[in-house]
């Protein structure tokens, strides 16, 4: 299976020389528009446009790169339960048209009250990934509507009653818009192997990833899914291994400078505290798994590197893909440079190694056949 590799673009430059968050700040609309262009200069295959309570609107976002853009993709990260599932079904379906499917869901139901509360939302954790599932059923049950022969259809949860839906727009997709889904606690594997396309894990450990592949791998065979898998990177990259190193601390340096009092509170969400617990075992795991910024953030967000040579980190990548993962979510520091150097050295070797070893697999298949037929 051909490997899928993600970026993340902003919509104004960073003011700091070891940028966390990309989404915030306001709007420059030609730094987006470069931003997007050197992703798909770069071979990424499509770009996640973040969701905080405060920053623009991610469709909106992705509306204006999808027009300075030709063939990139759009994972809109989108939390549910602000608009109604209907409404957020035919707004994603809108934006598909008009991409010509370029348009996939990220959902991210919400890891911290704090957080939530800013947009008006005080459910709780559990009670927030309930309404997740109705709001998933509704979506989806919206952009398959042809499929059902376009009759309309009613819902009743504890969440949503809906009546008589009868969408006139649908996605340009066939099957539907791609639903990416993100989440380590207990009820989010149990929500997100129910409805997502691709599950989505951060950095962490081999041995931790594999476990957590097998843990999406049954559970989403109870419901008849079989979900791709991602997991997602900070690469620091550069010509020899000590300047990689140099770049990185560096760039832990910068976050430590910049850091204030508000990031060391204890996180919610439990995929945060996984990375935290990695991150007080040891600076680095495996080969060049590396979490002193996870750990000097709180691991708010994607916030464990990578570190090396652009061969030591594509081998790296690789070994995440031998486990299973068919999607890398990758995004730098110093975001535009990075995503630059990343399509100028690291996705083409990724990608070819790839390659090459599907060329070989398919060839070996095609040897087995041949010697059957010949038996």
């Amino acid at each position: 299976m051909p490997v899928e590799f993600l970026g993340m673009i902003g919509v104004k430059p960073s003011e700091s020389n070891a940028a966390m968050h990309i989404i915030g700040g306001g709007i420059d609309h030609d730094y987006l528009c470069n931003f997007t262009m050197a992703h798909e200069n770069s071979d990424f295959d499509g770009v996640l446009v973040g969701y905080t309570s405060a920053s623009a609107d991610g469709l909106h976002v992705a509306q204006a790169a999808a027009a300075c853009s030709e063939r990139i993709k759009f994972l809109i990260a989108h939390r549910p339960g602000f608009v109604t599932p209907t409404l957020a079904a035919r707004k994603f379906a809108t934006l598909d048209f008009f991409t010509k499917g370029r348009v996939s869901v990220h959902i991210i139901t919400g890891g911290h009250d704090t957080e939530q509360q800013r947009d008006g939302d005080w459910k709780g954790h559990d009670e927030r990934y309930r309404r997740t599932d109705e709001y998933l059923s509704v979506m989806r049950r919206t952009w398959e509507h042809d499929a059902h022969g376009r009759e309309p259809f009613d819902f009743e949860g504890e969440f949503y009653n809906i009546v008589g839906q009868n969408p006139e727009v649908l996605p340009s997709q066939p099957g539907g818009i791609p639903l990416y889904f993100g989440g380590a606690s207990d009820i989010a594997f149990e929500i997100g192997t129910k409805h997502a396309d691709v599950y989505m894990m951060w950095g962490e450990p081999r041995a931790s990833i594999a476990a957590t592949i097998d843990r999406v791998r049954k559970m989403s065979a109870e419901h008849g899914r079989d979900p791709r898998l991602s997991v997602s990177f900070r690469p620091i990259i550069a010509p020899t291994e000590d300047q990689a190193w140099e770049k990185a601390h560096n760039y832990l340096a910068a976050v430590n400078k910049l850091r204030k009092q508000s990031l060391d509170f204890r996180p919610q969400s439990r995929g945060s505290q996984r990375l935290l617990e990695f991150a007080e075992k040891g600076d680095i795991h495996d080969e060049r798994l590396w979490m002193p910024i996870a750990g000097a953030t709180g691991a708010a967000g994607n916030s464990t590197a990578l570190v090396g040579t652009p061969e030591q980190v594509a081998e790296v990548l690789l070994k995440y893909i031998d486990l299973g993962v068919s999607t890398i979510l990758i995004r730098g520091f110093d975001p535009l440079p990075d995503a630059i150097d990343y399509g100028r050295e690291l996705i083409p070797m990724v990608k070819d190694e790839v390659a090459r070893r599907d060329a070989a697999a398919a060839e070996q298949t095609k040897r087995q056949e041949a010697t059957a037929v010949a038996d």
